[in-house]
């Protein structure tokens, strides 16, 4: 069943990629905006939705499970391949945005975690 969990990362990094190129479109710039992180939060939202309509058999949710948990390192490979030398060269808009990025992730942990069920923290 982890085939299942590999076909809804695919579909989720299409839409992202899709959706991070009109991002680009629409606000001026020739590239990828957000494509990786919109695919990222599609494959927790797909997730968290087939949970709650009971639809993840077993097999099936150990495979969304791993490609879920496997995104992860995808992510930051991509992102090392970013030029982040010229983006920080662009200015000091670039460093707050990454650190209030940075600090609005760090802040909804808490807030994320605390919604969590006994049963859905493994306990």
């Amino acid at each position: 069943m982890v085939i299942y969990g590999v076909a809804i990362l695919a579909l989720c990094t299409v839409v992202g990629a899709a959706l991070g190129d009109l991002l680009g479109l629409a606000i001026g710039v020739k590239a990828n905006v957000g494509g990786v992180g919109i695919a990222m939060l599609l494959l927790v939202a797909i997730r968290w939705w087939m949970v709650k309509a009971g639809g993840l058999s077993p097999g099936f949710k150990f495979g969304v499970e791993f490609w879920s948990l496997m995104y992860i390192p995808i992510v930051v490979a991509m992102a090392a391949q970013q030029n982040v030398v010229a983006a920080v060269k662009g200015g000091p808009v670039v460093l707050v945005a990454g650190v209030v990025a940075v600090a609005l992730s760090f802040a909804c942990v808490p807030l994320l975690a605390g919604r969590r069920k006994p049963d859905e923290a493994g306990q």
